[in-house]
């Protein structure tokens, strides 16, 4: 014989619950209309009282808690700031460091382009990136142009003093270029004063002691000291364009023995500090 007692109870047990679910919602949704009036109103009075404590002994027990993570967050915030100082520090000691540089190239680029202007001349700007010998030559420097940038053998090469010297060799990005000091370069030149005729020689020396040698065309010329020596100027305008600066006249010595005459320049370029350049690629029309 089978009992059904279990099942009852179970209906009995599903319909008590149903009815406290609801009784519950009816309680709460009064409590939540009669505010402060409201019958439970003693009930969560008392709650409070005794559980108010006890969250207030939690929050304090768990401030240190939530104070190390603070902390880590502090610390990552002041890491990740002290990263950006010490980036921003080293960028302004980067340029406290290279503001003598730049200032320099600035107002060397700004020679070049006052001294091109004044004689018709249109350059490309170049930067000297190695110094040293070239094939057969032993003066020489490495620009950062080429064939790229329009430049070509036989080219006249200078800075905002004066003649630095001409194109020897090139490739599509650099080129080399030969000294005017270089014991085997030799310069036509024009004395400033009387117009008269030379040739301008090196003695190799890359020094601010390093001079050059004047030989005049004529014999009988003589040169005065402090004399400006320009460029004469080739064929073509290859190698060298007429009217760059060379030197100043320094010292005439003549020797009567021979007849002849040494004639002592002091170059207007500083060949120990070459920086920045510029290529004669053209000479303006009308010119």
């Amino acid at each position: 014989m089978l009992m059904r007692t279990p099942r009852r109870d179970d209906n009995r047990s599903r319909t008590r619950l149903v009815l406290l679910v609801l009784a519950a919602v009816a309680v709460i949704s009064l409590d939540a209309g009669l505010g402060t009036s409201s019958p439970a109103q003693p009930v969560r009075d008392a709650a409070s009282s005794v559980l108010g404590p006890v969250e207030s002994v939690a929050h304090k027990a768990l401030t240190p808690v939530r104070a190390i993570g603070d902390l880590f967050t502090t610390r990552a915030d002041l890491r990740r700031d002290n990263d950006a100082l010490l980036e921003e520090n080293a960028r302004l000691r980067n340029q406290a460091n290279t503001a003598g540089v730049d200032t320099a190239r600035l107002e060397e680029l700004e020679g070049i382009a006052d001294l091109s202007t004044a004689n018709g001349f249109e350059t490309v700007q170049a930067q000297v990136v190695a110094i040293g010998g070239a094939q057969s030559f032993s003066r020489a420097v490495t620009i950062d142009v080429g064939t790229a940038q329009g430049v070509r053998r036989d080219m006249t090469v200078l800075n905002a003093d004066g003649l630095v010297g001409r194109v020897v060799g090139v490739s599509r990005s650099n080129a080399t270029v030969l000294l005017l000091v270089d014991a085997r370069s030799t310069v036509g030149a024009r004395l400033s004063g009387d117009s008269e005729l030379g040739f301008v020689r090196g003695d190799g020396d890359l020094s601010g002691a390093g001079r050059l040698t004047l030989s005049t065309v004529d014999a009988a010329a003589v040169p005065i000291e402090g004399d400006s020596v320009v460029s004469w100027g080739s064929r073509g305008q290859v190698p060298y364009v007429a009217g760059v600066p060379i030197g100043r006249v320094e010292s005439v010595a003549s020797s009567p023995r021979d007849q002849s005459r040494t004639v002592t320049l002091a170059p207007y370029a500083d060949f120990s500090a070459l920086d920045v350049v510029g290529v004669v690629v053209a000479r303006t029309k009308g010119r």
